[in-house]
């Protein structure tokens, strides 16, 4: 093909491995198992599981596995148990960009509706620049999941973060989805907003698993 600027320079055949499954932890709300089994999730791949006992067990988690492999459910399941343990619990979730997050929003509410039947009314929002104003007040008193990005939580959120006190007092878990998308400049920003972020956290008591 007439495509110069391409050097290839190696290729490789991966075959097919068979997936590796393991049974739901035992420590997971058996309200959450038996919503994840209604919409079809009968066991985890072995990945999910022991990501899910890092996270529950308080231990820091970094999960990199190809596409389509289930890593929303590594975050997912740890922190929706979390808040059906404790309704008071909060979580805070960061993606690079908003056509993530709206993706994102769609998959947890759907979870959630599954579990209203059987738990108390989980309250899911993203914040983000096209939030509206009059909508704000209410996410900072009834979210128990916020859908966010760096750039929102560095100018919306932490300077203003006696505002937001009910979320970072009650803050249990930190999501940064796409963490290979941070990168340079943006990746630095990050690592500062992170450091900002735990300082506050810190200041109110809290900490958060990553």
């Amino acid at each position: 093909p007439d495509t110069p600027d391409l050097h290839v320079t190696a290729m490789r055949r991966l075959p097919a491995v068979p997936a590796q499954f393991a049974p739901f932890p035992e420590a997971l709300d058996e309200r959450l198992t038996q919503a994840l089994t209604s919409r079809g999730i009968q066991q985890l791949y072995t990945h999910q599981a022991e990501a899910i006992d890092h996270a529950l067990a308080g231990r820091h988690v970094v999960v990199i596995t190809p596409t389509a492999s289930g890593k929303t459910l590594c975050y997912n399941a740890p922190v929706l148990h979390s808040i059906l343990q404790d309704p008071s619990s909060r979580a805070l979730y960061l993606f690079p960009t908003k056509a993530l997050a709206q993706d994102q929003l769609a998959e947890l509410q759907a979870m959630c509706d599954t579990l209203s039947a059987d738990a108390p009314a989980i309250g899911v929002f993203t914040y983000d620049g096209d939030t509206p104003q009059d909508a704000r007040r209410t996410i900072r008193s009834r979210a128990h999941l916020v859908l966010s990005n760096p750039d929102m939580v560095h100018s919306g959120i932490l300077p203003h973060h006696p505002r937001w006190a009910k979320l970072f007092e009650n803050l249990r878990f930190i999501v940064i989805d796409e963490l290979h998308a941070y990168r340079g400049v943006f990746g630095s920003h990050l690592t500062n907003v992170v450091r900002r972020m735990r300082r506050i956290c810190q200041h109110y008591g809290s900490n958060p698993v990553f």
